[in-house]
């Protein structure tokens, strides 16, 4: 603890001067309470170790979720100069572009009721969950080239939604510069079948309602009305994503030297931004940004056809709120020490959170900043909020993913018990279909922290406004 000052309620500082090779602080958001697991579990360590990085900017940052993963915590932020930075594939995760969409339906709570076993059914049927699952769509090399470097419009073009969907995705689903020309063939291979697939793990599919509105007037123009029925889906990249990840973990190790880097850490394995091998990941995992903002859509897709079978709804009745990556390292300006600045920002179980008026936003989220999207466990809440101005200049328009982790998979997988968990889900009206009992069972909410407090904190510190609550109604996992 002799590291780490309290400077708020919620912020916590690592000054660089108290540990030699740190570039710039550590700052790390959270509660009292949060802040115990974090020093129990010695996430602030990692924290440390990003501040070493060639080229960082500002902070080497820590959202109030943050947990152990691999080089970078999940829940980390760190902006790197796009002239003379690194790249490192530790902080964007292996599971690049995980992110989370949310579609608005037209009906309420009452108007499903009845249905709501037979919907979460239907779709449980139509979009494969689990490990190596293979979705709806089997794609050729070719295709699949087509997918990684037209993103969402190639979906588009294939039926697989509306145009006015592009508006409300991140980066209107397509990331510049992706190729197959530097992603594996296992990459490729793993990558075909998997498009339209949910995955396993912390991923669902959920049908949700608007519990709480907190900004009516935000609400409004978001679409949002009381007891409205949502459904979020949270997935990422699948097999491809993993592989490209593992691929380039491995590679880098051995660029260490020719570069002259000192890392604390080996998994920090990095290559200049600039450099062959630093192009070269990029555009693989802007490959692989690019399929999972397909892969989100080809599940919307299903989705539409579910709720118009059931429910007579038209197709484009059901409209994408936003889509948001929080697996990812992408070039943005930002400003710094006063002037802007071009900037490679990874955020790493991290969710961009725009304010009204930033570059990037589309005409639709001008006014009102862009929808953040930070979904709970499956017995509890899930939030949309907005970014602010404070989150723009202090976290780089930046918050937290989710509730993050208390438990590991194992433990979680120890302490729980099937009767008791669908015993309280079942008393909450939350029907739960899944693949296996031991994906749901590493996923019970205690296996989580609060997602109440995790989303307090980033309000508190102005990082992000609530807007809406939302709780489930089905759940849906692999």
């Amino acid at each position: 603890m002799s590291l780490i000052d309290r400077i708020s309620d919620f912020r916590y500082l690592i000054k660089k001067e108290k540990v030699q090779g740190m570039r710039v602080d550590g700052m790390i958001y959270a509660s009292s309470r949060l802040m115990d697991h974090i020093n129990q579990e010695e996430t602030f360590k990692q924290v440390v170790n990003v501040a070493f990085l060639p080229g960082i900017q500002r902070y080497s940052i820590g959202m109030p979720d943050i947990h152990w993963g691999y080089g970078f915590p999940i829940g980390g932020v760190a902006a790197l100069d796009a002239g003379d930075g690194i790249v490192s594939p530790g902080g964007v995760g292996s599971d690049i572009n995980c992110g989370v969409r949310v579609i608005l339906t037209p009906l309420t709570v009452d108007e499903i009721k009845n249905k709501k076993e037979k919907i979460i059914e239907w779709l449980f049927f139509k979009v494969p969950a689990g490990v190596g699952e293979e979705g709806p769509i089997s794609l050729t090399q070719p295709e699949l080239e087509k997918v990684v470097k037209e993103g969402v419009p190639w979906a588009i073009a294939q039926g697989y939604g509306f145009e006015e969907d592009l508006d409300s995705i991140e980066d209107q689903g397509c990331l510049k510069g992706a190729s197959l020309a530097h992603v594996s063939k296992t990459a490729v291979k793993r990558g075909l079948p998997q498009l339209g697939t949910l995955g396993s793990g912390n991923h669902f599919l959920e049908i949700q309602k608007v519990s709480e509105i907190y900004e009516p007037e935000t609400a409004e123009r978001f679409g949002l009305f009381k007891d409205q029925v949502m459904v979020m889906i949270h997935t990422g990249s699948r097999g491809f994503g993993y592989q490209v990840c593992e691929d380039y973990l491995q590679s880098l190790q051995s660029v260490q030297q020719k570069y002259g880097f000192r890392l604390p850490d080996r998994q920090l394995a990095s290559a200049p931004i600039h450099s062959r091998e630093g192009k070269e990941y990029i555009s693989a995992m802007n490959a692989a940004a690019n399929y999972a903002w397909v892969n989100r859509q080809v599940i919307t897709h299903y989705v539409r056809l579910g709720f118009q079978e059931l429910f007579r709804t038209e197709p484009r009745g059901l409209k994408v709120l936003y889509d948001v990556a929080h697996n990812i390292a992408k070039f943005e300006n930002h400003t710094v020490e006063g002037r802007t600045r071009s900037l490679l920002v990874h955020r790493k179980g991290a969710t961009r959170a725009f304010a009204r008026g930033a570059s990037g936003l589309s005409s639709r989220f001008r006014e009102t900043g862009q929808p953040v999207l930070i979904p709970g466990d499956m017995g509890r809440a899930s939030y949309i909020l907005t970014g602010t101005e404070t989150a723009m200049n202090d976290t780089f328009g930046t918050v937290c993913h989710g509730a993050g982790r208390m438990m590991s998979r194992h433990q979680a997988r120890k302490k729980a018990d099937r009767e008791t968990l669908y015993r309280e889900l079942g008393d909450k009206g939350i029907i739960l279909k899944a693949k296996s009992w031991s994906s749901v069972a590493e996923e019970i909410p205690e296996a989580y922290k609060d997602i109440d407090e995790i989303v307090n904190v980033v309000v508190q510190t102005g990082l992000a406004k609530k807007v809406a609550k939302l709780t489930p109604l089905a759940v849906m996992k692999g």
